[in-house]
């Protein structure tokens, strides 16, 4: 079983091997009891936000570990994966520059990925 790091990681790097755009992983278990990680990443389409979606959702169950909820995937403007300790969120460009949740959560250390 992957620790809630490893799993932000593992989905980050999922991610990016679909051209997913400016992702970051934000570390805010010390700011909210919410969850552990934030994955925040943008798609250049509606179609591209929903194979990011897809193919982390098919990797993950490959091993074993399935969202508890998804939400926003029929308008792919924000789509959200809801792993319980790592949430993903996956904007198009309009929408990650209008709710930048990277200012939101300023506070919050970014894990430094390495692709």
């Amino acid at each position: 079983m992957l620790t809630s790091k490893e799993k932000a990681i593992e989905i980050a790097k999922i991610l990016d091997s679909k051209k997913g755009e400016d992702i970051e992983v934000l570390e805010i278990k010390d700011l909210t009891p919410m969850c552990d990680y934030f994955i925040i990443c943008t798609g250049g389409s509606s179609l591209h936000i929903k194979a990011l979606c897809d193919n982390v959702e098919e990797q993950m169950k490959q091993q074993g570990i399935l969202p508890v909820h998804n939400e926003g995937y029929n308008s792919a403007a924000w789509l959200l994966m809801d792993y319980g300790d790592v949430v993903v969120h996956i904007f198009d460009h309009e929408s990650a520059s209008f709710y930048n949740l990277e200012r939101l959560w300023a506070d919050a250390p970014k894990l430094d990925i390495q692709f």
